[in-house]
């Protein structure tokens, strides 16, 4: 598979011998923790075929991702973690695409920052998501946040990272409720093992592969990010 995308569109990719599709659809707004903001473009990961998806994150513009699922069944909106640029339009799609919100309670801190008061399902390490005939895991990988999560599709050889990992190295730890040494931990054990030819599309920017990935866990420790 091979995403593509670009900001308020969407680019799709297949999985051989099924219609099993991952569309990305960009969206640019403000991460904001801390006092201070930034300007970012974000990954969403609408995951299903014809009839019925997942949507992996909420971020900043509600209609493009409405556009990308079209007229099919929402199974959920599953948040990878809740900083406030992966659930600014959370509540706004559940409510316009008749679904729930997923988000692990290890991260229930932030998620009141940006939405206080909005209840969630909560995510579990190792609960399973049935979409389109296929399975996908939820892998918690606290470190980026606590309640971070990676979601794994094994038949389609897919991990969606969230912002545990990107191309070059781990998702930032220097902010509130981050740690490097964890986040670590979370790619040392639970991440790098799984197979390498597994196509990981991030949170934000570009994909990679576990398999270009992992040679490089040690530069990243001794550079300490």
């Amino acid at each position: 598979m091979n995403a593509q995308g670009s900001t308020g569109s969407t680019g799709s990719t297949g999985s051989s011998g099924t219609g099993l599709r991952i569309d990305r659809v960009v969206t640019h707004g403000v991460f904001a923790l801390d006092g201070g903001e930034w300007e970012v473009d974000n990954n969403i990961w609408v995951i299903g075929d014809d009839d019925e998806v997942v949507v992996v994150d909420a971020a900043h513009d509600a209609d493009a991702i409405v556009d990308a699922v079209g007229d099919r069944t929402v199974r959920g909106v599953i948040c990878t973690h809740a900083h406030n640029d992966h659930v600014t339009v959370a509540p706004e799609l559940a409510e316009r695409l008749d679904t729930q919100i997923h988000v692990h309670p290890g991260d229930q801190m932030l998620w009141n920052q940006t939405h206080p008061g909005v209840e969630h399902e909560d995510l579990a390490d190792g609960q399973v998501f049935d979409v389109a005939g296929t399975r996908l895991r939820v892998i918690n990988t606290p470190g980026h946040s606590p309640g971070s999560c990676c979601l794994y599709l094994p038949e389609a050889k897919v991990l969606l990272s969230g912002d545990t990992m990107f191309a070059g190295g781990p998702g930032a730890t220097g902010r509130s409720f981050s740690d490097f040494d964890t986040i670590v931990e979370s790619l040392r054990s639970k991440v790098l093992t799984l197979p390498g030819e597994t196509e990981v599309y991030t949170g934000h920017g570009d994909a990679t592969s576990i398999g270009d990935e992992a040679p490089h866990l040690e530069e990243w420790i001794a550079r300490g990010y």
